[in-house]
């Protein structure tokens, strides 16, 4: 006997669907199905997965999608042709287009855009009334079917007999559906837990929402056909048969408007990219790089890829010409072509083997190119997508949210009864997640057996649902730009945010499908390093642009090495820090290493030590073969990059293009450990062949598999290296300009805005305080009598103003300048609240002087022509408020902008008896290694990184300079509620030293806040 399956509903008719696409597609095969449909309600957003998973079983897939209609009723939509295929997307897209995100709208009259599709009518549960299925009849004719099913359902039979008469009489087939949610029955207790979520109600309370029993998974052909009449079986494989299509028929191609008349692709794009060519070398274009562009030009001609260079290149050449700084990366980003087009500023002839896995002819691997653009203004370019090549022609890509640990308890907590606060202790109870829920101390489980037993329930259900896709999210801005239509190729729908459209598939499955996605990515850096080269034009009159920033300059170099890094790009973090004194990056390759050394990959694969020892000299290392060398020899026969490792898989275990192919995948998603511990005996076996030792082979492995969650491209990295060469460039060589830009730049990376500050203050910066009369919205560079840079901050620092309020503060600063307070004050669109603020913050000093309290006074003066008018209270009799002191002033500081130009909190604790024995950061450099030591600081940062077993990094600093912590995991939990409460921490340890790196790793821990009371200082912390 032979049976196709039409309708099964996946994970991804989200909370109604119970099982992946793979685990459907696998138990098809071991079921021995002829076919299997994955119908996805009105979605086909898991069918690249089933499609990927069919192709490895030769499984013939059916695609389609199952949707209810706004009369009622519920049908089954299968795609015989393309044709077909391209309907049913469009159908999709139009009954999402009609809701919010997560919902659709589709009418009777909807359907009647189907001219090829396959339709049938679903009369499981339910039955349909003569007139419409007359017509059904009328508008599909042979195209039509009557579903049915049997599920031991008390109304089964009784609808199957209706429905026999009804088909006979109208003369449409009957067919057999199974209505598939899950792939196996024991799936059925995870189907009822989304069914109460989907719900928002318990699995107690959820009824007759549910179903009566567990027949709706892939059901062996031995019980199937003793369910259905042989007939109706056998339709189900004539349906099958009229199915031809399948997802390789889907093609993107990239839109041609922007060519013009006189090119075609090929010839446009080369002509965009000599003069490129003319443009960066306008002398003589060096032989390697005529030679890379030429080889490049023909692969991306073999491949026919040149539409998606030339729709980057478009999109960069907009961004520039609104003076929107942007950078590329990626294999194809960092490529000669790109480097002429304008994408990237790495210069290809300046790199050793960098580009060698630019675009594979045998791979056939799309290539990739990444562009940031500023973060606060990337917007512009996503609209000028969307307004240059239309809606219907650009959508961005999804991202499929998945449940996590925390998101699924709470879930399942509530579908199986759970308190909130029963939910909230599960989740920190660690002993529960050790011993998988069985020995939890939240209740006495030795004693009630029924805790017993909902406990095992939850932790299994839990354990399932980890994984499962929760809904449709946009990404972060990959872009999918065609010639035709998308809703032709991937059903769109809205985004939540507005003016947004989606596709269906993440970017797994446009690699899948060898889709092009250009992705439109957001960068703070970008936008500092923009805003610190317009300050600089605006203080002495030169213009720059980030090829203008020399390249090699020494004095940057000796800033790096030494670690001298606060506020620059990738090289800011406390590890970065750490590392840079024993690297000693030297030139910018050195760079690129540093950026893609610090991270979890290497760190796990044991990368990091080897590394470093062999740099030193302090360890000899050899190379097993000419074939790994010529991987491995710029890093030191230590694999640091993905390229590396991929490449490793081909040259030393003989792995195919494909294979090749998989393995990056793997190594790209999140998760993945399982899929990449399949290519272990591959990878292992393969090496053993070619001689290879299995200590050694073992090893490779071990540093692929640090790379499944973590690895970074080096493509990556030689992008992200010129961003922290040229923040590093001007943190040396314009730190005014540089510290103003990150302030103005705010909220954006490691550091906040006090301590920039204080870092520019260490460098020589001098920094002005607020002044209503002075400063504006941003921070601005003024000059000194020495003809130095000097910062005046900006009131955007100043919380509660607005930028709306500033704006008009400085417009009418402009048209009338600010002589006496009452200038101020009488302002139209002025408040008390806005006032007190001002005087809170000392912007007023210029006019009412340095006492802030008697400036907080004048402010709440009532204004002219109310009913206690201003001349009631002379000048002369004002109060006479005292001043704040410098401890006020400190504390007042905090609290309206969190960061002071006064003395550092801390200072003022030295002078009390129980810390005149802490020792300053600026010490602990002196101080022996192992040395006992106590040490006090203001909480900068608390870090926690997954791959530190626990260990908590912590970043204090005092009037002299940070001072980083180490705390292990049981001092963690002893120490807990000081760690992550304190403001102001005091340490007792002992000194850890490696050359210019200086730990405390802390013994004990002591919150020392509240001997500065009413500090409004806030710390940056990481997981």
């Amino acid at each position: 006997m032979k049976y196709a399956e039409l309708k099964c509903l996946s994970n991804f008719s989200f909370l109604k669907g119970a099982s992946h696409p793979e685990e459907l597609i696998q138990v098809a095969v071991r079921n021995n199905y002829y076919a299997i449909a994955l119908t996805d309600e009105c979605s086909l957003s898991g069918v690249v997965r089933a499609y990927e998973e069919a192709k490895q079983h030769s499984m013939k897939l059916i695609v389609g999608t199952a949707i209810t209609v706004f009369e009622g009723t519920n049908l089954v939509l299968l795609a015989n042709t393309l044709t077909a295929y391209k309907e049913i997307s469009r159908l999709i897209s139009l009954g999402r287009s009609r809701q919010a995100k997560g919902d659709y709208l589709i009418f009777l009259k909807d359907l009647m855009r189907l001219r090829h599709s396959l339709v049938i009518v679903k009369t499981i549960e339910k039955d349909i009334n003569k007139k419409l299925l007359g017509w059904f009849k009328d508008h599909f004719s042979n195209r039509l079917w009557i579903g049915v099913g049997n599920f031991y359902g008390g109304k089964d039979q009784m609808l199957y007999e209706e429905m026999c008469v009804k088909a006979k009489h109208f003369g449409v087939p009957m067919t057999a559906i199974g209505d598939v949610r899950m792939h196996e029955y024991g799936r059925r207790f995870l189907l009822d837990t989304i069914t109460a979520i989907r719900h928002k109600t318990t699995v107690d309370e959820i009824g007759i929402r549910n179903f009566c029993n567990a027949e709706r998974y892939l059901r062996p052909l031995r019980r199937i056909q003793h369910l259905y009449p042989r007939q109706i079986l056998e339709e189900t494989i004539k349906i099958a048969d009229q199915c031809e299509f399948d997802l390789s028929q889907i093609h993107c191609e990239y839109p041609k408007k922007i060519i013009p008349n006189n090119h075609d692709p090929t010839s446009y794009l080369r002509s965009l990219t000599e003069k490129g060519m003319r443009k960066r070398w306008p002398f003589e274009v060096p032989p390697k790089v005529r030679e890379l562009v030429e080889h490049e030009l023909t692969l991306i001609k073999d491949l026919g890829y040149e539409g998606f260079f030339l729709t980057v290149e478009n999109i960069v050449s907009f961004a520039k010409s609104r003076g929107i700084l942007c950078q590329g990366r990626g294999s194809a980003a960092n490529s000669a072509v790109c480097y002429c087009l304008g994408v990237t500023e790495v210069d290809p002839s300046a790199m050793e083997m960098l580009f060698e896995r630019f675009i594979s002819k045998e791979r056939d691997e799309p290539p990739d190119i990444d562009v940031d653009f500023e973060h606060e203004r990337r917007e512009e370019v996503v609209q000028y997508v969307y307004s240059r090549y239309g809606r219907k022609y650009a959508a961005l890509a999804s991202t499929v949210v998945t449940y996590k640990k925390k998101s699924a308890v709470r879930d399942v907590g509530k579908a199986l009864g759970y308190q909130s606060h029963e939910i909230k202790s599960l989740l920190s109870d660690k002993e529960f997640w050790e011993t998988e829920g069985l020995k939890s101390t939240l209740f006495p489980i030795e004693k009630d057996q029924e805790n017993v037993s909902r406990l095992k329930m939850f932790t299994e259900r839990v354990k399932e649902l980890i994984g499962f896709p929760r809904h449709l999210s946009q990404h972060v801005g990959g872009f999918v730009i065609s010639d035709k239509e998308i809703s032709e190729m991937v059903p769109t729908e809205n985004a939540s945010m507005p003016g947004r459209t989606v596709i269906q598939w993440d970017k797994n499955d446009l690699e899948s499908m060898g889709i092009l996605k250009f992705d439109c990515l957001a960068l703070g850096m970008l936008t500092a390093i923009r805003k610190s080269f317009e300050l600089m034009e605006r203080f002495n009159g030169q213009r720059y642009e980030i090829s203008d920033v020399p390249s090699g300059d020494g004095e940057t170099y000796h800033m790096i090495q030494k670690g001298d890094t606060v506020g620059v790009f990738q090289i800011e973090s406390r590890a970065q820090m750490a590392m840079l004194p024993r690297l000693k990056p030297k030139c910018f390759y050195d760079l690129v290493i540093e950026i893609a050394i610090i991270r979890p990959g290497p760190i796990q694969g044991d990368m990091v030590h080897p590394y470093l020892r062999r740099r030193r000299g302090e360890e000899q290392f050899s190379y097993p073969s000419e074939e790994v060398k010529s991987v491995l020899k710029r890093t030191l026969g230590v694999p640091l990059f993905q390229e590396q490792v991929i490449k490793l898989a081909v040259v030393a275990a003989g792995f195919s293009a494909g294979e090749a192919e998989v393995l990056r995948r793997s190594i790209t998603s999140w998760n993945q450990d399982n899929v990449i511990d399949k290519f272990r005996q591959r990878l292992i076996n393969g090496m053993a062949l070619k001689g290879y030792d299995k200590h050694y082979a073992e090893t490779i492995f071990e540093q692929i598999r640090g790379f499944g969650k973590y690895g970074f491209p080096e493509s990556h990295a030689a992008s992200f290296a010129l961003l922290a060469y040229v923040s590093s460039w001007l943190k040396c060589h314009q730190p005014a300009a540089f510290t103003a830009a990150l302030l103005n730049s705010q909220p954006m990376g490691f550091y906040s805005a006090a301590q920039l500050i204080r870092d520019a203050v260490a460098h020589g910066v001098e920094i002005r305080p607020f002044d209503i009369i002075k400063s504006d919205w941003d921070s601005t560079l003024e000059v000194n009598n020495y003809g130095k840079a000097v910062i005046r901050l900006g009131l955007r620092l100043i919380r509660g103003l607005g930028e709306k309020y500033v704006s008009q503060l400085v417009c009418a600063r402009r048209q009338k300048p600010f002589h006496k307070i009452d200038d101020v004050i009488n302002l139209s669109f002025n408040s008390v609240d806005k006032m007190v603020i001002l005087a809170y913050a000392g912007a007023l000093r210029s006019l009412v002087g340095n006492n802030r309290y008697q400036a907080v006074w004048k402010s709440i003066l009532p204004k002219k022509g109310r009913i206690l008018k201003k001349s009631v209270i002379p000048e002369e009799a004002l109060p006479m408020l005292r001043r704040p002191t410098e401890v006020d002033d400190v504390l007042i500081d905090y609290s309206t902008a969190n960061f002071t130009l006064g003395r550092h909190p801390i200072n003022f604790l030295r002078n009390k008896e129980q810390f005149k024995f802490h020792v300053t950061a600026n010490c602990l450099q002196t101080i022996q290694h192992d040395t006992i030591v106590n040490v006090i600081g203001l909480v900068i940062s608390r870090q926690r990184p997954q791959t530190a077993a626990g260990v908590v990094f912590v970043t204090i600093e005092d009037e002299s300079g940070f001072i980083n912590l180490i705390v292990w995991p049981d001092l963690v939990q002893d120490f807990e509620g000081i760690l992550i409460n304190s403001k102001i921490l005091g340490v007792r340890g002992k000194v850890q030293k490696d050359g210019m790196v200086v730990h405390v790793v802390a013994q004990s821990l002591c919150d020392h806040s509240s001997m500065v009371q009413s500090l409004n200082a806030s710390s940056r912390d990481f997981k």
